[in-house]
């Protein structure tokens, strides 16, 4: 591509960026800040966004500030342009664990956290002591939002499937394949494993859900059978299950990786559930404008060692 250099004459990349966090905060006060700016230098920046685009950009309504057609496409091809040129700008080519000094925001829901970051962060502590992690739970609902206003650097998802590898502004990277197990308390629930479906039927079930629902995928295949469970109790939460079910004789069904780390640390049993149900590939998936951070990416190679050497 041929650069035209008299068409950025009236442009600098201050001015882009204060139009992606005008587009991302909605609001002149919130972005001043962020940019620790004066409102007035905001409002002037948008003046001339305004007359620069030939468009009104951010329009106010009883709603607060919100973005027209074209600054919607503005903030789409933007957004990775501007971080790309911060990367090459800023960013170091090299990253040595060693004598890093950074954090890591990481979105994952409860049950990954369980399964995975105590190997990683004793894997972290030891290769790079100065790197901080940060999690924030998330689900498969939430992350995509997490991803595009630059919340978190990475998510690690119960199916990487939900994003295509490869199509922007995500790529998603798979990590593991596993299944399901069923759990419950030996000493509330008397039954050998494996279990049949008839046994799997006779107690009540804890059912985690990152929606209000009263059905998840063992209940539509059940219904296929002419089957129904009794739901009991439904929560966002795989943490609290364990000291529910040493409490009451019900069982859930969770990932594999979470049913063995319960059966260790809670003495619970397990059991293969008595349904073919299909199996999931959990996965990392990070936005496309963080490709060239060197740093993220030796996170993500440490990340696929600690999973390869714990299957």
């Amino acid at each position: 591509m041929t650069i035209k250099e008299i068409d950025f004459r009236r442009v600098d990349l201050n001015l882009l960026v204060t139009l992606l966090v005008l587009l991302r905060e909605r609001s002149v006060s919130r972005a001043a800040e962020k940019l620790y700016l004066g409102q007035p230098a905001v409002s002037a920046a948008l003046a001339r966004l305004r007359s620069l685009f030939d468009d009104p950009l951010l329009v106010r309504t009883a709603q607060g500030m919100v973005p027209t057609v074209k600054a919607l496409e503005l903030e789409a091809a933007l957004k990775p342009a501007v971080a790309n040129i911060q990367s090459v700008l800023f960013e170091p080519t090299v990253f040595d664990p060693a004598e890093a000094e950074r954090t890591f925001v990481l979105g994952m829901p409860d049950w990954v956290e369980i399964w995975l970051m105590p190997l990683l962060f004793t894997r972290l502590q030891r290769l790079a002591p100065g790197l901080r992690i940060a999690v924030k739970t998330s689900d498969p609902f939430q992350v995509q939002d997490m991803l595009e206003q630059d919340e978190i650097a990475l998510a690690i998802l119960p199916s990487c499937s939900t994003f295509d590898s490869g199509t922007p502004p995500r790529h998603a990277q798979p990590l593991r394949r596993m299944g399901f197990a069923c759990v419950y308390d030996p000493r509330q629930v008397d039954l050998p494993s494996p279990l049949t479906l008839d046994q799997f039927l006779a107690f009540p079930h804890l059912l985690v859900t990152y929606r209000v629902a009263n059905e998840g995928v063992v209940d539509r295949m059940l219904a296929e059978q002419g089957r129904v469970r009794s739901l009991a109790y439904t929560t966002p939460h795989f943490g609290v299950l364990p000291n529910l079910l040493r409490q009451l004789p019900a069982l859930a069904c969770v990932p594999e990786v979470l049913a063995e780390h319960w059966r260790q640390h809670f003495g619970l049993a397990t059991s293969p559930i008595p349904l073919a149900l299909p199996g999931f590939t959990a996965g990392m998936i990070w936005h496309v404008t963080r490709d060239r951070d060197p740093a993220l990416r030796w996170l993500r190679a440490q990340i696929e060692a600690v999973v390869a050497e714990a299957i």
